[in-house]
């Protein structure tokens, strides 16, 4: 009987220890559970937030990109409203040259060379030699129209004021300057006329070359001496008020 009582409480005593580690483990498995679910949460916090971060710098970074281009669009725009100023110039022995580049550099505008297809040589500009070019094509004005290399620049619908320079021939404007004037259409810009000469004026050579070009607003335009200074074209620049073209 004792023996019986004694190994009933040996059973109770294993029992009892059994049941408390299954608890102890079933407590160890819920911290580590909440342990791990915890450190989850901590990374999955921390990646959003890198990833809100990367998103912000992303947009950060399109924003200035933006910015740049915006820029470098609003330079192209102001440049092409400043360049609407064109010479146009033949220039037989260098005269006519001179003074469209100090016209060119005075009103800020572009350089456009009037040049022939077949250029004039010395021995072709001898005006005092009846057999030279320019003294046959004097005397023959279908010989006049002179073929240019380029008769229209790039620059030439943009241009609001049209600069026009060329020697003058017999009292004429040199005749390589007619193509130009013939083959464009100068409607809504305003024409101004120059010429370079020892001794001869403007004359009508403005009024003949408005009337060939049939188009424009052609102005009164300027004589100037072959050794014209600076000084002088950046004065009649400054008259003109190109501003208000």
């Amino acid at each position: 009987m004792k023996k019986a009582i004694v190994m009933a409480g040996v059973l109770f005593a294993l029992t009892m220890t059994a049941g408390c580690g299954s608890q102890n483990q079933d407590h160890a498995a819920t911290v580590e559970s909440q342990t791990q679910d915890t450190a989850g949460g901590s990374g999955t916090a921390a990646q959003s937030e890198n990833t809100d971060q990367k998103q912000t710098d992303g947009d950060r970074t399109d924003t200035a990109e933006a910015d740049v281009i915006e820029e470098a669009l609003q330079d192209n725009e102001n440049t092409e409203k400043s360049s609407k100023v064109l010479v146009a110039y033949y220039s037989a022995t260098g005269n006519t040259k001179a003074a469209a580049e100090t016209i060119a550099d005075a009103a800020g505008g572009e350089l456009f060379e009037l040049q022939p297809a077949e250029a004039y040589t010395t021995e072709d500009l001898d005006y005092n030699d009846p057999e030279s070019r320019v003294c046959k094509e004097h005397e023959d004005p279908d010989l006049q129209d002179v073929k240019l290399e380029e008769v229209t620049p790039e620059s030439f619908p943009n241009a609001d004021v049209v600069f026009l320079g060329y020697p003058i021939w017999w009292g004429e404007a040199a005749w390589p300057v007619n193509e130009f004037v013939k083959e464009n259409d100068f409607t809504g810009k305003t024409v101004i006329p120059f010429c370079t000469s020892a001794s001869s004026s403007l004359g009508d050579s403005g009024e003949n070359l408005a009337e060939m070009a049939g188009t424009g607003e052609w102005q009164e335009g300027k004589r100037f001496s072959s050794g014209v200074s600076e000084e002088e074209i950046q004065n009649w620049i400054g008259s003109l008020d190109l501003s208000a073209k």
